[in-house]
């Protein structure tokens, strides 16, 4: 699939531009001609996932948290800042729902100043534990308020109110992506997330961890088709505001993931079973209906693929940390 085109040399914003998501979309645009504003106060992105970008002439890397007002001119907003794993989400509840709430404000404040179009990074974890299954952009969610994973899923719950009342209120062209589980390379490798988990642990031979008795499913895209549904979304006309699921629907369960792992890594790690975490969804799976409609995307790469490209990048990270141990 070839994606539609923004306008031509736009001055694009990316927030959490740092990250492993904000990282590949910033290189996209840069791909297709845009000047990026790329943004990060690194409480989880990396310098070094954006390092090969740092002397491109239309690429400005800038350390700001987004919960403080940014006075910028740009003609378009990717809206990713927050953490997205339960270890870093958790660490600080407080500030991750800052980011999602007053971050939010923030942002759309910008793009009502600068006539700019926002996308919203929003999350499938706005559906919690759902009932429904797949989950579709009609159905409401389960999720529980008062969660340990509530700062996260409730943050991103009122984001999505805000965008849509300033658009009612402001006129502002909108789009909000619901983002299923990604993966691929520039991952945190300790973020928590049950790829990078996996692949560490199997890479450095240490038992799998299985929470539950790992028959929760999950729904893997790898990172180079999110970022398409992404440029897609955007550049839909302005009454195309979503949200929209953006995942791939090929659903695994969590052993099924290990054992793929392993078979990749040629590992000799064994499987151990821990207890499943509070509010944990035992399904996840998104229903792209409306991607496919829209957008006319869907995803182009299978798991056994995307695999295939994100365990020579843990390889490599492992390597580089074994380097720096015995220098």
């Amino acid at each position: 699939m070839t994606a539609p085109s923004l306008m031509s040399s736009m001055r694009i914003l990316v927030t959490g531009a740092a990250g492993f998501v904000g990282s590949h979309l910033c290189e996209r645009l840069l791909c297709a001609g845009h000047e990026v504003l790329a943004v990060d106060n690194h409480f989880t992105g990396r310098r070094a996932n954006v390092a090969q970008l740092l002397g491109h002439p239309r690429f400005e890397l800038m350390r700001h948290d987004i919960t403080f007002p940014l006075y910028v001119e740009v003609d378009a907003i990717y809206n990713l800042a927050c953490p997205a794993s339960p270890v870093h989400y958790q660490r600080d509840p407080v500030q991750t729902t800052k980011v999602s709430v007053i971050g939010a404000i923030n942002m759309l404040g910008l793009a009502k100043r600068t006539g700019a179009n926002i996308l919203q990074a929003s999350t499938s974890e706005v559906y919690g534990d759902p009932d429904t299954h797949p989950q579709p952009e009609a159905y409401r969610g389960n999720v529980n308020p008062i969660g340990p994973r509530a700062c996260y899923d409730e943050g991103k719950r009122c984001a999505e109110t805000l965008f849509f009342d300033y658009r009612r209120q402001h006129g502002l062209k909108i789009k909000v992506a619901r983002i299923f589980n990604t993966y691929g390379p520039r991952m945190h490798p300790n973020d928590g997330r049950v790829v990078s988990n996996f692949i560490v642990q199997a890479l450095q031979g240490k038992p799998i961890t299985l929470y539950g008795d790992g028959r929760q499913t999950r729904s893997f895209c790898y990172v180079d088709d999110l970022v398409e549904g992404l440029i897609r979304l955007m550049a839909t006309p302005d009454e195309v505001t979503g949200p929209v699921n953006l995942g791939n629907p090929g659903e695994f369960t969590i052993r099924q993931l290990a054992e793929q792992i392993l078979h990749l890594t040629g590992s000799r790690s064994t499987l151990v079973n821990e207890p499943l975490p509070e509010d944990d969804p035992m399904q996840r799976q998104p229903d792209i209906t409306l991607a496919k409609q829209l957008l006319d995307w869907q995803p182009s790469i299978a798991l056994e693929d995307g695999l295939k490209r994100t365990i020579p990048y843990f390889q490599e990270l492992l390597r580089k940390e074994a380097r720096q141990v015995t220098t």
